[in-house]
């Protein structure tokens, strides 16, 4: 096993070197330079921002420096933004990069594991097309036009969507929790299982409707008929709480957010558990 994981690391240093080389000679063979503009610039001003990146020395040593710089972390200064470095842009972007890559992979499993369950149990059929036209469209889909599919539902129905997401998320675990009491033996044991995915949504802050049929109404209720003291101790009013209300309770938040429930612990286990276990084969 060693053996193999040093292989791949090895082939992958490969990878990465023959990519950074390219890179670079490709970057040097291009007409033009990263401070060509419409407006040219003063020799002088020229000669000392190729001298500040290094640019007035021979190519090799402007390649062993790349390199050099790649081994330490250090991807120099950027010819763009001229008062940060490339390893600080990648700082600041790369926790949102990683945010927006980590949904996208939990979303393609959470998406792709239930449809391939039913393409599989109903092979040959409507629903097995069905899956197949959905997986080959969002393939095929250009990117501007999923892009622009996918900007109107998250960004215009985000809160409708959100409380369903989180209500899918919710149930699962809640699901999966009473799921684990049933290979415990005691009490304590059951009570060790279920701490852990329940520690999980409510850290995460994921909806469940029951819970929210009691802590909504208890909110609603602070809002109309808290005394003037209370709000005073608070520092607000009730006008600081405008979507407080009954209508915005149950249309945007107590339905999507059962419906989520219904699916995360319809499909996401017990859709999964028949199909594993109960299931006529």
């Amino acid at each position: 096993m060693i053996p193999i994981l040093l292989k791949r690391v090895v082939h992958g240093v490969l990878v990465l070197w023959v990519v950074a080389t390219l890179t670079f000679l490709l970057l040097r063979l291009a007409p033009g330079g990263p401070f060509d503009s419409e407006r040219k610039l003063p020799p002088e001003v020229l000669a000392n921002l190729e001298a500040k990146y290094h640019l007035d020395q021979p190519i090799l040593n402007q390649y062993l420096l790349y390199l050099s710089g790649i081994a330490r972390g250090d991807f120099g200064p950027s010819y763009k933004y001229l008062d940060r470095g490339v390893t600080r842009i990648i700082a600041e972007t790369l926790p949102t990069s990683a945010l927006l890559g980590g949904l996208a992979f939990a979303f393609a499993i959470l998406s792709a594991f239930p449809v391939g369950l039913l393409a599989a149990y109903y092979r040959g059929s409507f629903i097995d097309r069905l899956c197949l036209l959905v997986a080959t469209l969002g393939i095929s889909l250009p990117n501007f036009i999923l892009g622009a599919l996918l900007i109107w539902a998250v960004a215009l129905q985000l809160g409708w969507l959100q409380a369903f997401a989180l209500g899918v998320l919710c149930n699962a675990l809640v699901c999966l929790a009473v799921w684990l009491t049933f290979s415990a033996r005691t009490t304590t044991d059951r009570i060790l299982a279920i701490m852990p995915p329940i520690t999980a949504f409510v850290a995460a802050g994921f909806e469940h409707s029951i819970a929210n049929m009691y802590f909504v109404p208890i909110g609603l209720l602070i809002r109309g008929g808290a005394p003037a003291d209370f709000w005073a101790a608070i520092g607000g009013t009730a006008a600081d709480y405008p979507s407080l209300t009954w209508s915005a309770f149950v249309v945007g938040n107590l339905i999507p957010v059962t419906l989520g429930n219904i699916v995360g612990g319809g499909v996401l286990v017990g859709a999964v558990y028949w199909f594993v276990y109960l299931r006529k084969r």
